[in-house]
């Protein structure tokens, strides 16, 4: 039987290309917009099917040769082989399209994408899997959709070099550590202040592998520190060095820059540029004024507190993981920020506190989880703020929250996606809501 020949028209959200086979909508993994291909159906499902490309009969004008050699292999890049534009404009497609169906929200509030400076070279934080075979070591990423170790020889393109040099390091150094067959990860960590290696380990953390790994002998190039933790979270050793991270932020009103740290390990943008473009992105959406009061939920370290501290009066952060809090604390203190304070917290539960105390903000920012702001949202309702800056790396949650707070009387003004994660389908965006007036139309 002949296979079915369809033409891709866009992408999706999760980075496979769409088609129409027989009316019915057909994923395709690695396919590009513009592509005119032959489809191998792999899964039929009830509303839609799942396919593969058989014969590329006319690559779409928009297709480019990846850069790294394993693409297609291993499961973290997913949009190498499409042009950097066309990778910002369906980002931008998607956030609009996600933000329609979930929340009725007209496609014109969405900006266009803000690109990345770098496309290759980027990231500052990088998970390599660690694997075994043969006795040889491997160290890359998993296999797509598998638990399969693909070995990454050279690297990773989009890492930063430094990443990449130490990773090359490892490679000779590692295979002489007794027991290495029980690492499971390197967690690469870049800051301006170093390079910070963690290695996981599924067994025990023995004085031998401690040993070996702090013995001076051993070169680990740019390693400023370096950690061996017990993969069941029961903790770590510090074996050399430092293991804290630190980057520059400027303050949102263009004063001294901020010096920014967090423990290796804990949550930081990993697109320092971007992250930088974001801050200022926040600053602009948010419009503050120097008496309004600013709730930043999720704060983390302070990324987005301590840069908007210089146009406020006030700051209160949450942050629910009590190392990010500590950091956020000493990074207020360092930089001499004074108008700050941080909580520890859950977001919904440190808003209500709130609540009781009778505080009130007139910006609240939140940037949570992939999984969205869930029960914080009423929260931030009943606290009435003029003006809502929701930052998401999710946008079907997002859309989800945004639908939540139309109906707790805000509107969404503009969305704005960031492409932190070039090569990716991964869609970071800044939301502003404000309040709803009477003759506002989503």
């Amino acid at each position: 039987m002949a296979l079915p020949v369809a033409s891709i028209e866009r992408l999706a959200f999760g980075g496979n290309g769409v088609c129409r086979i027989d009316g019915k909508v057909c994923f395709v993994p690695y396919s590009c917009p513009g592509d005119h291909a032959s489809i191998r159906i792999t899964t039929e499902k009830k509303s839609y099917s799942l396919g593969s490309l058989a014969e590329l009969r006319e690559p779409s004008p928009f297709r480019v040769i990846p850069e790294c050699p394993l693409f297609g292999q291993c499961g973290g890049c997913h949009w190498q082989h499409i042009s950097y534009e066309v990778q910002c404009e369906q980002k931008r497609n998607i956030l609009a399209e996600c933000l329609r169906k979930g929340a009725r929200i007209a496609a014109d509030c969405v900006e266009e994408t803000v690109a990345a400076p770098h496309r290759y070279g980027y990231r500052s934080r990088v998970q390599f899997k660690v694997g075994v075979s043969s006795g040889r070591l491997l160290i890359g990423f998993f296999r797509h959709a598998s638990h399969g170790v693909v070995d990454a020889p050279t690297g990773c393109p989009v890492a930063l070099p430094v990443v990449n040099e130490l990773l090359a390091r490892c490679r000779c150094e590692l295979p002489g550590c007794p027991g290495f067959e029980t690492f499971t990860q390197l967690t690469i960590d870049a800051g301006e202040n170093g390079v910070v290696l963690v290695i996981h380990d599924r067994g025990e953390l023995s004085a031998g592998k401690r040993r070996y790994l702090a013995d001076p002998a051993r070169d680990f190039g740019p390693c400023s520190g370096l950690l061996l933790a017990a993969e069941d979270g029961s903790g770590s050793k510090k074996i050399r060095g430092d293991g804290e991270v630190c980057y520059s932020l400027a303050a949102a009103s263009g004063g001294a820059s901020l010096s920014l740290a967090y423990p290796s390990g804990g949550f930081a943008q990993v697109n320092r540029l971007q992250n930088s473009a974001m801050v200022s992105l926040v600053t602009r959406l948010a419009a503050c004024h120097p008496t309004e009061t600013l709730l930043d939920l999720y704060c983390g370290n302070g990324n987005f507190s301590l840069p908007l501290a210089s146009e406020v009066a006030k700051v209160t952060g949450i942050e629910s993981n009590a190392e990010a809090c500590r950091a956020a604390t000493a990074n207020a203190e360092i930089n001499k920020v004074a108008n700050v304070e941080f909580i520890c917290d859950d977001a919904a539960t440190g808003v209500s506190r709130l609540l009781r105390l009778g505080r009130t903000f007139d910006v609240v920012l939140l940037d949570p989880p992939r999984a969205g702001a869930g029960e914080v949202l009423s929260g931030i309702v009943t606290l009435q703020p003029e003006r809502i800056i929701y930052v998401s790396c999710d946008p079907s949650t997002l859309a989800r929250d945004c639908e939540r707070l139309m109906v707790g009387g805000y509107r969404v003004v503009s969305s704005v996606p960031l492409d932190m994660f070039p090569q990716t389908y991964h869609i970071e965006s800044i939301t502003l809501l404000g309040k709803a007036g009477k003759g506002d139309v989503t």
